[in-house]
This record gives C-alpha cells, sequence and structure tokens, in this order.
C-alpha cells in the first residue's frame, strides 16, 4: 500500500526554511507569517517524532535528519513547479514530421519553410533528411518527399514536380581568358558530377549531354563527384567548374545570381520527379494535409515561374 504523505503545507514552509535557515525569509517566500512557518514545521516535528532544525549561536541550523530530507524535498517541489508550469502552458502546437532527401530539403525545401511558418504558425515542422526508404505505417513520419519514377506501392503518392538538368556555373566562369560561350568552351573548363544515388537511367551525365551537342571532348568523365547534388551546386557556386546540375535543386542559386545557366538550350529533361507521398491504408494527420497542400502550392508557383523564363 503507498506511505500516506505528510502534511503538504508543513513540507513546504520546511523546505522553504531549510534553503533560508531562516523563518522570516521563509515566510516572506510562502505569503504568510513568521509564526505560521514555526507553526507548520512543530507540526512536522511532531508527525516524524523529531527536531528538524536545532537554535545555535550562529543562527539556525540543520538536524541530521533535516539535512536528509531538505535536498529529497527541494527536488521533489521543484518537479512539482514544472509540472504546474506544465499544464499552465496553452495546448501544444500541431506537429508534422517530414522525411526527405537532404539535396531536397537543403536547396529546395528550407529556403521555402519561412513562408510555411509564417502562413501556419500553429503548426511545428520536424525534418528527418535520408535517403533510405521511409516506412510511414511505423509512424517514422507523417509524410515524404522522394525524387523517383513514381508508382509507390501501398502509398499515395502525388506528383509535386517534373526535373530536368542544365549546365551550371559561378558567373566568374564567364569571364577571364576562357569564357564559356559555347559547349565546346567547356574543354576548357573542370567538369563537376553528380553522382548521387537516386539511379535515373534517364538522366544524361557529362559524356551524353556533351554527345548529343556534337561536342567531342578530350574526356568529359574527368573531374569531382559528389554523391549530393546540394554538394555539387555548392562546389559550382565557388567556381571550382560547370556542374551538371538538377535544375529544381539549382533555381533559387540561378535566380539569385550566384550561377548561371550558360546555354539557352542547355537544359534535358530527365524521366524522375518529385512525389509527395502519404499512406494509403490510413487517414494523414492534419497537419500533414496542411503542409503537403502547401508543397504543392509551392511547386506549382516554381513551375510557373519556370515556364515564364
Amino acid at each position: 500500500m503507498a506511505r500516506p504523505l505528510l502534511p503538504l503545507n508543513a513540507l513546504r514552509a520546511f523546505e522553504s526554511a531549510a534553503r533560508h535557515l531562516n523563518f522570516s525569509r521563509a515566510a516572506d517566500e510562502l505569503f504568510v507569517t513568521p509564526g505560521a512557518v514555526s507553526q507548520q514545521i512543530r507540526l512536522l516535528e511532531e508527525t516524524v517524532g523529531g527536531p528538524l532544525f536545532k537554535r545555535e549561536a550562529r543562527g539556525l541550523q540543520l538536524t541530521p535528519l533535516g539535512r536528509a530530507a531538505a535536498p529529497l524535498l527541494r527536488e521533489g517541489f521543484e518537479r512539482l513547479m514544472d509540472a504546474s508550469s506544465l499544464l499552465r502552458e496553452p495546448p501544444r502546437r500541431r506537429q508534422v514530421s517530414v522525411s526527405v532527401t537532404p539535396s531536397f530539403a537543403a536547396k529546395w525545401l528550407m529556403p521555402r519553410m519561412d513562408d510555411f511558418h509564417a502562413a501556419h504558425p500553429e503548426i511545428e515542422v520536424w525534418i528527418s533528411a535520408d535517403l533510405e526508404p521511409v516506412d510511414l505505417y511505423d509512424m517514422a513520419a507523417d509524410l515524404a518527399v522522394r525524387y523517383g519514377p513514381g508508382g509507390y506501392e501501398g502509398y499515395i503518392a502525388d506528383k509535386l514536380m517534373g526535373e530536368t538538368v542544365l549546365p551550371v556555373c559561378a558567373p566568374s566562369l564567364m569571364k577571364g581568358e576562357q569564357p564559356i560561350l559555347t559547349p565546346g568552351d567547356l574543354q576548357h573548363h573542370a567538369l563537376l558530377h553528380d553522382v548521387s544515388d537516386d539511379d535515373d537511367p534517364s538522366r544524361p551525365d557529362w559524356s551524353m549531354w556533351l554527345k548529343a551537342r556534337g561536342v567531342k571532348h578530350p574526356d568529359a568523365r574527368r573531374g569531382s563527384r559528389f554523391n549530393q547534388s546540394s554538394l555539387l551546386i555548392e562546389a559550382a557556386i565557388a567556381g571550382r567548374g560547370v556542374a551538371l546540375a538538377k535544375r529544381t535543386l539549382a533555381q533559387q542559386d540561378l535566380a539569385s545570381g550566384r550561377l548561371i545557366a550558360p546555354f539557352p538550350d542547355g537544359s534535358e529533361a530527365v524521366g524522375y520527379a518529385y512525389y509527395v507521398i502519404l499512406p494509403r491504408d490510413r487517414a494523414p494527420t492534419p497537419g500533414a494535409n496542411v503542409f503537403a497542400q502547401w508543397l504543392k502550392k509551392k511547386a506549382f508557383e516554381q513551375d510557373d515561374a519556370l515556364g515564364e523564363l
């Protein structure tokens, strides 16, 4: 059986007096009189069968029993205060957990998240950036965004955006002794390669892209390789060469001028696309529904902007 709890007011008076070693300061803290504190402590001492304080020339001191009990009571009251604060807080905001690939998170999603927070301050978004397939049925995430061929069995997969690849580089590479004016000029510059593990058979590599334009490059397979599309784009921004990049991920940097697409006809469409994925046999949470609709809105805005270029 549970042991009976000692009188709570008496315990509170003792804890405060033990912390201050002064009945008057304890009384001020508890908004009672010193006599009330003294009375509560006397009641507690009678209940436990021994003194908790002793009076000495240097002031009030704790007995061994008081010294043993005081820190435990202090911790207990601190936890009670924490629980009280928690109960007084307004209801927690709705949360939505989103699984996305790292490059999509860094180059497309995160630059737009301020817009979502401004439109939906009541929703907390938890972002998990990983390349592994996610099982939405084990509650690892509420929804996911993946780049692939579509047809995700057991899930609802709505297409967000198609994808194209195109050469991009820092503006500085358009100048100097070997400016990039035609695809043939690429033989004078380092080529940067995207080797991210997306298994997209329709995505051209540099050899394919150059061959389609009748350019004989001495060695189109040489150059730095990056297993994350975001790293490839950052290397291009730093002026380390020309990247054959996914336009969706490079678009923010193209719009800001940090990157330039040197060839007006350099884009090639690929077969893969970005999909927002929800479980088919489990109703999505309200937060997941809101976030999925926002993703579609942002994707439509980007497609619309690209169509005007």
